[in-house]
């Protein structure tokens, strides 16, 4: 994991996270556009059902791509041959998985707290890292994650923790948790992939698996439900979210991933709150409660403390 540890731009000695307009745009872009995602799928769960909205999601993300992308996947043909297995975990985990959870999740629960979850991410990364991959952790950064995990659940059961005792956790909550865990596994599984391997016709690729691998659930979903009502409202948040957090966002935190590494450009998702809250109250007229507050600054709180031996040990 050396190259995970490597400064920003070490020459210099500027901060990891430097001062460029290029490297701002990659921490802060892609959870925006992220953010922004929560909002429209919560936004149009009464319209659109989920799986319909990841489906459309990707074609049109795919077909958007397919121009910039064709002259890569004739080129690194051989080597998603070679590396197929990998490619199809970080599909499955980062296109099938993770966002048609979301989407799900937000049928049941608020944006609010699915953006805020998405704050236990990067501990998430650690802990998973720790567990499977022979990532590295200290004492400081299990204190980190247990402290993070509180903020978990004072979000997960709305600041009342007589709920754990009867098990009356929303639906939606743990099925965004589950969400985040696809992530924290695709953030780790595509730093892994070989620098050779264009990241343009990569993520073609990972679209074009990852709708092989929902369209079962999507033909199964046009069976059982009603079908979606559209109208320039619907319209318009699929267009959304083919273009900015499929594309751009995919894109850019790949970027940063590759520049950072799986652990710091994890880092950069605790932006989401700031922007989901914002948008969330702007858009949603929902509601910042109590067990918010505190839910969010257990989370930090542990991240700050995780972090602080990784900035440490450069």
């Amino acid at each position: 994991m050396a190259s995970a540890e490597t400064p920003l731009n070490s020459q210099s000695g500027r901060s990891v996270w430097g001062s460029s307009w290029s490297s701002l745009a990659l921490v802060a872009l892609p959870p925006l556009f992220w953010a922004g995602n929560f909002i429209v799928g919560r936004a149009v769960r009464g319209d659109i059902p989920p799986m319909t909205l990841s489906f459309s999601r990707w074609v049109i993300a795919s077909l958007l791509l397919l121009p910039f992308s064709w002259r890569f996947l004739r080129r690194d043909f051989g080597l998603y041959r070679q590396h197929f297995g990998l490619i199809l975990a970080v599909s499955v985990s980062g296109v099938t998985a993770f966002n048609s959870l979301v989407y799900l999740g937000l049928q049941s629960t608020a944006a609010t707290n699915g953006i805020i979850l998405n704050s236990f991410i990067p501990l998430l990364i650690v802990l998973l890292g720790a567990l499977f991959f022979g990532f590295a952790v200290q004492r400081q950064q299990i204190v980190g994650m247990l402290v993070s995990f509180a903020g978990v659940l004072t979000i997960v059961l709305h600041g009342e923790f007589e709920r754990l005792a009867t098990l009356n956790i929303a639906h939606g909550d743990l099925i965004i948790l589950l969400a985040m865990v696809c992530w924290a596994l695709y953030t780790i599984w595509i730093k892994k992939m070989p620098q050779a391997i264009n990241r343009v016709g990569l993520l073609q690729v990972q679209m074009a698996l990852g709708l092989v691998c929902l369209t079962p659930f999507f033909g199964w979903e046009l069976l059982t439900h009603a079908p979606p009502v559209w109208h320039q409202d619907s319209y318009l948040a699929v267009a959304y979210v083919g273009i900015f957090p499929s594309v751009l966002a995919f894109l850019l935190y790949n970027a940063c991933v590759g520049r950072l590494g799986p652990e710091r450009a994890g880092m950069s998702i605790h932006l989401m709150p700031l922007f989901g809250a914002v948008l969330s109250v702007l858009l949603l007229g929902e509601t910042l409660h109590l067990y918010h507050w505190l839910g969010a600054a257990c989370i930090f709180a542990g991240i700050a403390l995780a972090s602080r031996r990784a900035v440490s040990g450069q």
